[in-house]
């Protein structure tokens, strides 16, 4: 058994390698043949937290494996992350366990990721502007990942803890400048967008962050930290009139309140999101004019977890990274 630590994988996989992973598990994934259940939900009440498991199989690439993700808020106080999170893979020919692996770090690797295939997918060729809302845990993953997928020059940040923003646009400027990108901090959201070719959102926001008159033509927008009904981060018009809406799995039609509210109201059809598994996989037409807007919604899957696991462990094994132990 192979344990790898955020520092292993870190070595390991680089934002567009974890893309081309990400690709990968969303085209087979709509491909078919993936069994990947239900999430299973624990609550432990007695200490105000929830453990999640979250299994897929891959049987096209011998990937199986299982996240295990904690939700304990009071873990703040305690010194320690709030969702601590951890992959294990198994082999899939004897069903012993493979490999564990930091799954705080791979989560937010695989979450940048995904959106990072959407933007490499449907963002015009020509992007050079981009716009993040949302400026928490995920920001750094998400701009990342814009970055690894189109040549942005600019990108803009807003969050509405203005504090917050000042010091994420810090903290991330150097790895920005590798990209040969800028950052500056936004006053509004609507500052933020106005003529960005890229939007990302990543908050958990119950209402809209954006007027989306503000967006021009031709824009690529990704909706990536609302995951509940109640959340809704992108505006339903934004939804309603893009030519193009695409989903991570089918899973976003449950549980994401950015299509779920448009739906309800009886504004969009559920037939319209595609997969962009279906995109990747040449079954359904992406970006087809320069001029088209295309969003992208994610909620995230174990699919993608268990691949982007597996093709780390692979390049460990190659690279003798890791700490083998025996049980």
């Amino acid at each position: 058994m192979i344990l790898l630590t955020e520092k292993d994988i870190r070595s390991l996989m680089s934002m567009r390698e974890a893309i081309a992973a990400a690709k990968e598990a969303l085209t087979l994934h709509a491909a078919g043949g993936c069994d990947v259940p239900l999430r299973t939900n624990l609550d432990v009440a007695q200490h105000g937290g929830q453990a999640l498991f979250m299994p897929a199989h891959v049987p096209q690439i011998d990937a199986v494996g299982i996240k295990i993700v904690s939700v304990f808020p009071g873990n703040a106080a305690r010194g320690l992350p709030a969702v601590p999170a951890k992959v294990v893979l198994l082999d899939a020919t004897t069903g012993d366990v493979a490999a564990i692996l930091d799954g705080t770090y791979l989560t937010a690797l695989r979450t940048g990721a995904v959106q990072g295939a959407a933007t490499d997918t449907l963002a015009r060729a020509d992007a050079r502007t981009g716009a993040l809302i949302g400026a928490g845990g995920q920001a750094f993953g998400q701009l990342e990942a814009m970055l690894a997928a189109r040549p942005l020059t600019h990108v803009r940040v807003h969050d509405r803890d203005g504090e917050r923003c000042a010091a994420f646009v810090d903290d991330a400027r150097g790895m920005a400048s590798g990209y040969g990108a800028e950052l500056s901090v936004a006053r509004t959201a609507e500052d933020a967008v106005e003529g960005a070719d890229v939007v990302t959102a990543a908050t958990t926001s119950p209402v809209p962050v954006f007027d989306p008159s503000a967006l021009g033509p031709g824009v690529h927008v990704n909706g990536v930290g609302a995951y509940t009904p109640a959340m809704q981060e992108l505006p339903a018009r934004l939804v309603v009139d893009a030519d193009l809406v695409t989903i991570d799995t089918a899973a976003a039609l449950d549980e994401a309140g950015d299509l779920i509210a448009p739906i309800e109201a009886g504004l969009l059809e559920p037939s319209r999101p595609v997969p962009l598994g279906e995109v990747l996989g040449g079954r359904a037409a992406g970006r087809t004019a320069d001029g088209q807007t295309t969003v992208f919604k994610t909620v995230g899957s174990a699919v993608l977890d268990v691949v982007t696991a597996h093709r780390v462990l692979q390049a460990a094994v190659a690279a003798g990274v890791g700490h083998r132990i025996d049980l």
